[in-house]
């Protein structure tokens, strides 16, 4: 076995299920608004009898389009977030910590992830993520190899009336055929496919990185406190006039009460760092093997273990990766995408 073969088999074992945590979390809030439209559209059936035509064409018209269409909603959602972390840091973290003299770098360094952050974001949302036109449909079918399971020869989509290539899906948000798909994402409000994976990828680890980075500093003041207050080797009196030791609970108590903004951040940007850096797993381990989410979830139809099959011609395959080419050549793959030349190189 060589050594990259073993690198991804080591991978596959030890990520895969952080993996899957972390895939599913992150689309809890799609699956959860999916959920919102389907309550919305059967309450709107119930109140057809009460509510006038005209004003019930408006709702599911809005319904609509804010969440089965490309909205800026989700976008407006994630700059607003990004806004109240930042502002609560800058306005009370920030002056607390230059206070307790921590130092000048690290207090600036989420600063400095975000603005990389905001760069890879707006790359990611702007750039073309491979859409398939009739101009580039001829080269790009050229470039993937169908390998007979999850991608078929011959297929056409109904929508775009062409042939899709390998690796490639329509994507119903956007409209059009996107080569290489890997999933439409509503936080950057565009598809995430061949030509953006990579600007995707950082985004997604420099946001890890931002969370992981507030988390840290905001939770290293929050102990500084309790050890400037010496409150750890104090006590306290109950309702029933007992006195006790200071425990873990009354010191997070004590503390939410005293900066109650400063802990609801802290356990919002705890959460969120271990919801993306599942995530960020789960991409690597995607990126490492040369597969995309829409190609990830499809195998799974096929088993985990990647068993023998059915296929419509009733004979048995075996599903099998055919676009891994190593630990590297997988990794490159992200930040360069391959072209009709390189692949007539291989071949």
């Amino acid at each position: 076995m060589e050594l990259s073969d073993w690198i991804i088999a080591v991978v596959e074992e030890t990520v895969d299920y952080l993996g899957l945590v972390g895939f599913f979390i992150w689309f809890l809030v799609g699956l959860c608004f999916s959920c919102y439209w389907r309550i919305c559209f059967h309450l709107l059936q119930v109140l057809s009898f009460v509510i006038p035509t005209q004003l019930q064409r408006v709702t599911q018209r809005a319904l609509h389009r804010l969440f089965h269409t490309r909205s800026c909603l989700f976008v407006a959602l994630h700059v607003a977030l990004q806004a109240a972390v930042y502002g609560e840091y800058t306005w009370e973290v920030f002056v607390y910590c230059w206070e307790l003299q921590f130092h000048l770098l690290l207090l600036l360094l989420p600063y400095l992830l975000l603005a990389g952050n905001m760069g890879c974001f707006i790359l990611c949302s702007r750039a073309n993520p491979g859409i398939i036109t009739k101009s580039n449909h001829a080269s790009l079918v050229k470039i993937y190899a169908y390998d007979g399971v999850l991608f078929q020869k011959g297929v056409a989509c109904p929508t775009c009336n062409m042939e899709k290539p390998a690796r490639s899906k329509h994507c119903s948000f956007c409209g059009t055929c996107v080569h290489r798909f890997d999933h439409h994402c509503v936080w950057v409000n565009n598809c995430i496919g061949a030509f953006n994976a990579k600007y995707f990828f950082l985004y997604l680890f420099s946001l890890a990185a931002t969370a992981a980075a507030i988390t840290t500093i905001t939770a290293a003041f929050l102990i500084q406190v309790v050890l400037l207050s010496n409150m750890m080797h104090g006590s306290y009196i109950d309702e029933q006039g007992q006195e006790h030791a200071v425990e873990i609970l009354f010191l997070v108590q004590h503390l939410f009460l005293t900066f109650p903004r400063v802990v609801f951040m802290l356990g919002f940007v705890i959460l969120l760092t271990l919801v993306l850096g599942a995530y960020c797993c789960f991409n690597l381990y995607l990126a490492l093997t040369n597969q995309t989410s829409n190609e990830w979830y499809k195998s799974r139809r096929y088993g985990s273990s990647r068993r023998l099959t059915l296929q419509p011609h009733d004979r048995q395959v075996v599903y099998k990766n055919i676009y891994s080419k190593g630990v590297w050549m997988n990794l490159k793959e992200i930040f360069k995408p391959p072209t009709v030349l390189e692949r007539k190189k291989t071949t």
